[in-house]
């Protein structure tokens, strides 16, 4: 009896052993898993009102402002955040003047993808003088093409354009609206 109650003790002592054992396990793991999770979700670089330009032998090229810019180099898919929106020129050969701009409230650049999502009252102004607005926007600059499935109206001289969805070139030179919502000449009083 007193050889079966100390085995009933040892056992239970052990069971009690490896519950503490793995129970401290589990906890170091999630502490692990969530010092990894905190680690991807913290932005490696952080900039505030930024504005730059990039220039080609003394001639502006592009300009670009923005009041925050948060980079995520840890996350999965590394991307850089514009949370108060970006202002992006560029300009003609000569870098004497714009030549077309594109503005949005918010603002997110995939870094593998080189694609860059603009969002939040996009407004983009041609070579040309055309005036796109749209509430989201997709800029691939490796494909360079833009495009969207939401609402969009252009403004040319003479014309307004809406519909839903559009697809471009990266110059808005040549763009589809793929479902028009009409045209409507407008008089130009100049």
């Amino acid at each position: 009896m007193k050889r079966l109650k100390n085995n009933i003790v040892a056992s239970g002592a052990i069971a009690l052993l490896a519950a503490f054992f793995l129970s401290s396990c589990l906890k170091n793991e999630q502490k692990d898993l969530k010092a990894v999770e905190t680690e991807m979700e913290r932005s490696s670089l952080s900039a505030y009102d930024l504005h730059t330009f990039v220039t080609d032998t003394g001639n502006f090229k592009y300009e670009f402002l923005t009041p925050e810019l948060q980079q995520y180099d840890n996350a999965e898919e590394p991307y850089t955040d514009f949370p108060g929106g970006l202002d992006f020129r560029m300009y003609d050969p000569e870098g004497k003047s714009v030549k077309s701009q594109v503005r949005c409230n918010k603002a997110r650049y995939f870094k593998k993808k080189n694609l860059w999502e603009l969002n939040n009252d996009v407004v983009a102004v041609t070579e040309k003088g055309d005036v796109l607005n749209t509430e989201q926007m997709f800029w691939n600059t490796a494909e360079r093409r833009i495009y969207s499935d939401k609402f969009v109206k252009i403004n040319t001289k003479g014309q307004m354009i809406t519909g839903r969805g559009f697809e471009s070139d990266d110059r808005l030179s040549k763009y589809e609206i793929k479902h028009p919502g009409g045209e409507i000449d407008v008089e130009d009083k100049k």
